[in-house]
């Protein structure tokens, strides 16, 4: 099989990045910005996720953020235009889709188009992407080695770009990270979407439950785009979970949520 690392190059080389300003933000532990970033975290287990629990935890009045959980009604009864984020955590992308109904679809993808931005982590990457028939189309990415997607959890090495330490205000060029079955993202040739800059590769991999080997390394792990007017940010790994680098969440979500508002 080809080596994923080569090929990661070639599709890195290929894609049409977006040009999109990145705002001069404080640390993630110095004092918090003065504007208050306000964040949706969508749930529908009723605050039982991780997700949300990992989530509210790092996203508080001392970094910068005030935080809400939303349910899938709510999307639909139009509460999206009270916030500047929609983070959609992890879990099934499929099941996402399908308790948002048509309906909340349609408001995420109108919140983000007309300005709103989209945070979407390991599901809500999957969710995110232009590669299923109940996926968003919001970012213009495919799932590599869809068939082995529950290839298997644990910490696996990210590798950052120089745009991707600048925004994640990254410490290091490499950092572990927990993975949980996230997608492993590459180029779709939707020409409807811009293509996305590529903030970190995978450069270590988990290859269980029958994965190939060599798959996972060199695709793409964290990506950032443009939808209409809005932002749009997806993690494969879960960067939010207990003793990870939450940082990379924290500074991810305020680039998102940092967008100019006309």
């Amino acid at each position: 099989m080809t080596s994923m690392r080569a090929i990661g190059t070639h599709l890195i080389l290929a894609v049409a990045l977006v040009a999109l300003a990145v705002p001069a933000v404080a640390h993630a532990q110095k004092a918090a910005p003065a504007k208050t970033i306000r964040v949706a975290v969508y749930d529908h287990s009723n605050g039982d996720s991780g997700g949300w629990k990992n989530l509210k935890k790092i996203l508080v009045p001392e970094t910068g953020f005030e935080t809400t959980m939303v349910t899938p009604q709510d999307i639909r009864d139009g509460v999206l235009k009270d916030y500047d984020v929609l983070i959609m955590p992890g879990g099934s992308g499929s099941k996402q889709s399908k308790m948002l109904e048509e309906k909340g679809r349609e408001n995420v993808k109108n919140y983000v188009k007309s300005g709103g931005s989209y945070v979407g982590i390991c599901a809500g990457s999957y969710l995110a992407s232009s590669h299923y028939s109940w996926s968003l189309g919001i970012l213009n990415a495919k799932v590599w080695d869809r068939s082995h997607w529950n290839r298997g959890t644990g910490n696996v090495e990210l590798e950052f770009s120089s745009s991707g330490s600048e925004v994640l205000k990254a410490e290091k060029d490499e950092m572990e990270c927990y993975y949980g079955q996230g997608p492993l993202l590459v180029p779709d040739n939707n020409p409807d979407l811009p293509g996305y800059e590529v903030l970190a590769t995978y450069g270590t991999e988990i290859a269980k439950k029958g994965a190939p080997e060599g798959a996972m390394v060199g695709t793409h792990a964290i990506v950032r785009t443009k939808y209409g007017e809005g932002r749009v940010i997806c993690f494969s790994p879960h960067p939010e979970k207990d003793g990870g680098p939450n940082a990379l969440m924290i500074e991810g979500v305020r680039w998102a949520g940092s967008a100019p508002k006309k």
